[in-house]
């Protein structure tokens, strides 16, 4: 059987914070809201995004909710152009994100930069020319 993923999951620490982040923010639809757990419409085409409270993500899962640091793992949102990336790292840092690269050309003819969430989770918007 092929690996399909239906489902990214991400454990944050606030969980209300990230809501916000993600549905006021960048406009995701809420598809779920629990007290320790919200799945969030990504759109046609994608997975969805699951927000998780870290200490709830951690039991649900048998390990220890400790870690930082690089999680080796990152989101990319592919766009249109230049002025899609500009305006999508503008609104994550509108919603309380963090310009963790700025947007800029890059050596095989894309545009791209990089946000972090409110928990640090990494995402790469581009465009590919």
């Amino acid at each position: 059987m092929a690996v399909k993923m239906n489902a990214v999951m991400i454990a944050v620490e606030d969980l209300a914070r990230s809501r916000t982040f993600y549905g006021d923010g960048l406009g995701c639809a809420i598809g779920q809201d629990y007290p320790t757990f919200v799945s969030l419409d990504l759109g046609e085409g994608s997975s969805s995004l699951a927000l998780y409270q870290r200490e709830a993500a951690a039991q649900d899962a048998g390990v220890s909710p400790a870690g930082s640091g690089f999680r080796g793992v990152s989101f990319h949102y592919l766009v249109d152009t230049a002025e899609a990336v500009d305006e999508v790292l503008r609104k994550a840092e509108a919603a309380g994100g963090e310009i963790v690269r700025k947007a800029e050309s890059s050596q095989w003819g894309g545009y791209f930069g990089y946000f972090g969430d409110p928990d640090g989770f990494l995402w790469k918007v581009a465009a590919s020319g």
